[in-house]
This record gives structure tokens, sequence and C-alpha cells, in this order.
């Protein structure tokens, strides 16, 4: 058994995920459909040239399902052995959305844990998404808890 290799595999302070993923039309509408979220600004492309954008924007919602795939990432990468039961969202704190997501533009969601407490069985990681023209575009604090299972 290699307790390096153990170490480094394991879910703790610092590590981190990251996916790439490019918006793409079909993702609006689909999550439009799945939510029932048709607000003009993701779906109306003749209301949106009338604006301050231009064109359509993703739903700040379907960002936040982004995030939600890298926390579950990152207990795939780093398994949590330390903690004891299952890991569940508490939630996502200080979401901002900073600047807009348009369609075709590509993404790179990252996920970094920041702080764990032991003994509230809590961690509390930062996520941020950056488009491809590597600027900030999204944040948030995400806190995962474990819960016993008995």
């Amino acid at each position: 058994m290699n307790t390096h290799t153990d170490e480094m595999n394991a879910f703790r302070e610092g590590c981190s995920v990251t996916i790439n993923k490019t918006i793409k039309e079909s993702d609006i509408l689909q999550f439009a459909e799945l939510t029932g979220d048709f607000s003009p600004n993701h779906v109306d492309e003749e209301f949106m040239k009338k604006s301050k954008y231009k064109k359509r924007i993703a739903h700040g919602a379907l960002l936040v399902g982004y995030m939600s795939n890298v926390s579950t990432m990152i207990l795939e990468k780093f398994p949590a052995k330390e903690m004891k039961g299952t890991a569940v969202s508490l939630g996502y704190d200080r979401i901002r959305f900073l600047k807009p997501v348009f369609i075709d533009d590509q993404i790179r969601v990252s996920y970094t844990v920041d702080k764990i407490d032991k003994e509230a069985a809590r961690s509390y990681s930062n996520i941020e998404i950056i488009n491809e023209s590597n600027e900030l575009v999204a944040v948030a604090v995400h806190i995962l808890k474990w819960v016993s299972n008995n």
C-alpha cells in the first residue's frame, strides 16, 4: 500500500477538479423545457437583440447545475475516507453571476476544497466559472455535509 498516493487521492483542503463545457442552444432549450423557465432572456433571440446583451444568455440555474457536477466529481476523484456517512449538499452560498454566458461560449468550471471541518462533518469549497476569454463569470461557495448512515 502506497501511503503517499493514498494521501494524494484523499479528500483534503486544496484538492480540485475542473470540467470544460461548451454551452449549446440545445442545453438552454432542454433546461427551459425541464424547469419551465422560458424567460425571453434565454429563449427569444429577437427580444434579446434589443437588450444590452444583444443575444440570449444561459440560465444561471443551468450554471449551478454544472457546479453540482463538479461537486460530485470531487468526491469520485478524492474519496472522503476520513468522513463518516453520506455526503450531501447543504447548498451554495454567495452565488454570483458576474458576466453573462452565451450560446457557444466555452466555460471552465473549477471546484477547490477550501476548508474541512471534521467536527461539524462539513466542507466548504470555492467554485469558479471562467469563460474562454479568461473572464470570471460566476462564483459560489459549496457546502457539503456528511450525514450519519444510522
